[in-house]
């Protein structure tokens, strides 16, 4: 008999009778109105899991909201503009993780971060690129560089071993960087 009497009122008097604590006015909401949301967040989304979830979403923020419900306030339109929020701010997320995904290196199957094809290809280029660059030059200056980019050592240490002063070392390997730089603008793009 209780469910009858619900069932005869307004949405509005519904919120109003949920805003003052009653569950089963908010159920008859619910029962009025899920249906509908899930059948709009399936045509926007068309995935029936996400349309469950997000249907559960609305009626979750209409009931932690229903307090702050204002009488004279439709609760249909109410009810839409939430399912609308959800759905944009939904779009966004899937846009973020969609450029994120394009953007960034995936990963494979042990876990490990492994590059996109297109990154792989191009750092193949590039460095068969540095390869003939580094081949091309003299050989103090394949030294001077490989002392100082592949293993590591300090502008002093490079001036120990070559026997040169540490201004020479810096001048030298300022040089050799920007002709390197030069040669390799081409693969920049």
């Amino acid at each position: 008999m209780i469910g009858f009497i619900f069932s005869r009122q307004s949405d509005e008097t519904l919120m109003l009778r949920a805003a003052r604590g009653s569950e089963r006015a908010f159920e008859e909401l619910y029962s009025r109105y899920a249906l509908r949301l899930k059948g709009f967040f399936c045509r926007q989304n068309s995935c029936r899991h996400l349309a469950d979830d997000l249907t559960q979403d609305v009626f979750l923020r209409a009931y932690a909201a229903r307090h702050t419900w204002r009488e004279g306030k439709k609760v249909e339109p109410w009810l839409f503009s939430i399912a609308y929020n959800l759905c944009r701010n939904t779009w966004r997320h899937q846009q973020v993780e969609s450029r994120w995904t394009e953007e960034n290196e995936q990963t494979g199957a042990d876990g490990a971060i492994m590059p996109s094809i297109e990154v792989e290809l191009d750092c193949a280029t590039l460095d068969r690129a540095l390869h003939e660059i580094l081949e091309s030059l003299s050989d103090e200056s394949r030294m001077l560089f490989s002392l100082r980019y592949e293993e590591e050592q300090s502008i002093a240490v490079i001036a120990g071993i070559i026997g040169i002063p540490e201004g020479t070392v810096k001048s030298r390997l300022h040089k050799l960087i920007n002709n390197i730089k030069i040669q390799l603008k081409r693969y920049e793009d």
